[in-house]
């Protein structure tokens, strides 16, 4: 999320519930009356079992917090790495990540949940039926899987954004960079307030 050039105002570290959250991180802060929550969702690799189990209860603190925002108003955007992939479109091979946290039903139906708050998946409403990817495994030779890819990257902003919501995609051109993360960074645009 590309802002103004002004000072933000730190909000908040961490979600409510659970001050041990040292598997999964969220940060939030106040750019010019735009609330920024950044988060990283826990994996949940080898699931099932404890580490999917503290996904799932992390993902329903998220969803109990992201009411609360909802609730209070202020313009939002979460995003980070959810470390879920929503659809199948969001995958290059969806069968390559049925045994996958990143893909079980209840990771996914976490994320629907989200949507039905009232959540916008801000690259899925610019690009609605594009496979949109912002991750891939490394390959062999220093390159990456293009046939890996997924969308597990979100911006989900608040409906206050619907009308300011111009652009979003991925920088995927990154991965080609020396030394690449395995992830791609996610960005949308959004108009100006009126």
């Amino acid at each position: 999320v590309r802002v103004a050039r002004k000072p933000a105002s730190a909000r908040r570290r961490g979600l409510p519930g659970d001050p041990d959250d040292s598997h999964s991180r969220y940060i939030e802060a106040e750019i010019s009356g735009l609330v920024v929550g950044c988060l990283y969702l826990p994996n949940g690799n080898p699931a099932p079992g404890p580490k999917f189990d503290y996904k799932l209860r992390w993902f329903d603190r998220l969803i109990s917090y992201g009411q609360d925002l909802l609730k209070a108003g202020a313009p939002t955007v979460l995003c980070g790495d959810y470390n879920v992939v929503p659809t199948p479109i969001d995958a290059v091979v969806p069968r390559r990540w049925i045994g996958d946290a990143v893909y079980f039903p209840e990771s996914r139906q976490a994320y629907a949940a989200m949507l039905e708050d009232g959540w916008i998946d801000a690259v899925r409403r610019i690009h609605p039926e594009k496979g949109v990817y912002t991750y891939w495994n490394h390959s062999y030779g220093g390159g990456y899987d293009k046939s890996s890819g997924l969308r597990m990257d979100h911006l989900l902003v608040s409906p206050s954004l619907s009308s300011r919501l111009r652009n979003a995609g991925v920088d995927a051109e990154t991965r080609g960079w020396e030394k690449p993360s395995d992830h791609a960074p996610a960005w949308i645009e959004l108009d100006s307030p009126s």
